[in-house]
């Protein structure tokens, strides 16, 4: 199956929201706050400080990816979201849209990276991802997010 990695477009919203919305992990404020980060996107691509790729396998949207640079940094970058759609899990689009991400990071002078998540059981999977492309876990606040729900900082950094 291959994996076209592109620019999201206003067509894309839709499939990108449907994606959001069947990630457990995302609570609907969550969803939210996403969906926000696209319009912004969408109404200004190169001021709103967000770049969003999607993943089109088959011709239908696969996942998505957001980063922008991180303000008051030199070279630091954050990816703010990050989803694929479950039944596509494990094939390789996450993968995909994150080495996408990096290159354009690194090709636009970025050094490092950071990724924030949560430390609850149900993102196990997600740190596993992450430290599987190289992401070292460099900070842990306890009890972030609310009671028993740390704040997880991955970092990579480019060469």
């Amino acid at each position: 199956m291959p994996v076209k990695v592109r620019l999201l477009e206003a067509v894309d919203k839709p499939a990108v929201m449907a994606i959001l919305r069947n990630t457990p992990e995302f609570k609907p404020i969550e969803v939210d706050v996403a969906g926000e980060l696209i319009d912004a996107y969408l109404e200004d691509p190169k001021g709103s400080g967000y770049d969003t790729l999607v993943a089109v396998t088959d011709g239908a949207i696969a996942g998505y990816i957001c980063y922008g640079p991180r303000p008051l940094t030199v070279g630091t970058w954050d990816v703010y979201w990050m989803a694929v759609n479950r039944q596509l899990q494990g094939r390789g689009i996450g993968r995909a849209l994150l080495e996408r991400a990096e290159a354009d990071i690194k090709a636009r002078g970025g050094r490092l990276i950071m990724i924030e998540t949560s430390g609850t059981p149900l993102y196990i999977s997600a740190q596993r991802f992450y430290q599987a492309r190289h992401y070292e876990l460099a900070a842990r606040i306890a009890d972030f997010y609310e009671p028993g729900d740390d704040l997880l900082v991955f970092v990579k950094r480019l060469n």
